[in-house]
């Protein structure tokens, strides 16, 4: 038989707390990077906070923080399946938590995908705007990165919070969550 009434009006508020939260972030994403493209392109970097950011342009063709240089075609294809995999499995969610996780990384990862696949030199090869640098103009203390990068990381780092304290993507707590109450 199918789920109860409630358990349906809660998926749906996850479902659409998910996908607007995903799309917040690809957007915020995309027009980012725009505004970057438009203003700091062949430019000298942006310093702020007293030189522990720098706003520069960078292109990567590579993962996050620049990893796998030149992989862009299986970047491209990973970010696809993710995003149909969360998109699959937006349905399910009953878990504020699991919703907010899931729609970082799946904002992320469209943000991204959005970059391979539009940006020169061309579908499945386009690299990604990075922007954001810690401590150094260059990227030569921490990786070059932008919104999207840090949209997967904190999502991937409330997922794994999600597992470890044992909540199920349906908002129920596994035998593993439940012992582990004080």
């Amino acid at each position: 038989m199918g789920e109860p009434a409630d358990a349906q009006v809660v998926g749906q508020h996850r479902t659409h707390l998910l996908l607007s939260v995903a799309f917040a972030v690809l957007v915020l994403d995309v027009l980012s990077k725009v505004v970057v493209v438009a203003t700091l392109s062949d430019r000298e970097p942006l310093r702020l906070l007293g030189g522990m950011l720098y706003l520069t342009e960078a292109r990567n063709t590579g993962a996050a923080f620049s990893l796998a240089e030149g992989a862009t075609v299986v970047f491209t294809a990973i970010a696809m399946v993710v995003v149909a995999i969360i998109v699959r499995t937006a349905f399910r969610i009953r878990s504020t938590g699991w919703a907010i996780a899931l729609a970082l990384v799946l904002g992320g990862a469209a943000g991204n995908l959005v970059d391979r696949l539009l940006r020169s030199p061309g579908p499945f090869r386009g690299g990604v705007v990075d922007f954001l640098s810690v401590f150094d103009p260059y990227g030569r203390v921490w990786p070059i990165f932008n919104l999207a990068d840090s949209a997967v990381v904190c999502g991937g780092a409330l997922a794994v919070v999600m597992a470890v304290r044992g909540v199920d993507l349906d908002g129920t707590r596994s035998e593993r969550g439940a012992r582990s109450k004080p």
